[in-house]
């Protein structure tokens, strides 16, 4: 492998580390769970993102790299919408974000949607 791959990887590594880092200190600095969902996702998407394309990189053209595709993909898939859930399930729970005044908050749980409104009446 060239030097010139071997660099690209390193700093694609490393900027990954640096977010997931950054990232890490935000879910323990940021007040509320709303606030949280974005150091979570940083480090999810970005952090995790950047570090599997480094390490591409340095896989080359194998089947590790044709893996590291999959996970990629797949973690781009899978954040969104387990962002969405963790933040549809907080909002039903009744948990408003932080310095919001109680009259801005939305004063009641979100409807569900048809097809989970009969899963619930099932149980």
């Amino acid at each position: 492998m060239g030097l010139l791959a071997d660099i690209a990887s390193w700093v694609l590594i490393v900027a990954g580390g640096a977010i997931s880092l950054i990232g890490a200190v935000g879910l323990l600095r940021l007040p509320d769970v709303y606030a949280r969902m974005h150091g979570a996702g940083m480090i999810e998407t970005m952090g995790a993102g950047l570090i599997l394309v480094g390490l591409m990189i340095q896989a080359g053209a194998s089947l590790v790299t044709i893996k590291l595709i999959l996970i990629v993909v797949f973690l781009f898939f899978t954040n969104p919408a387990t962002t969405h859930a963790l933040a549809r399930a907080a909002l039903n729970a009744g948990v408003g974000p932080k310095g919001v005044p109680a009259g801005d908050r939305i004063p009641e749980p979100m409807p569900l949607s048809p097809d989970e409104a009969a899963e619930a009446g099932r149980q």
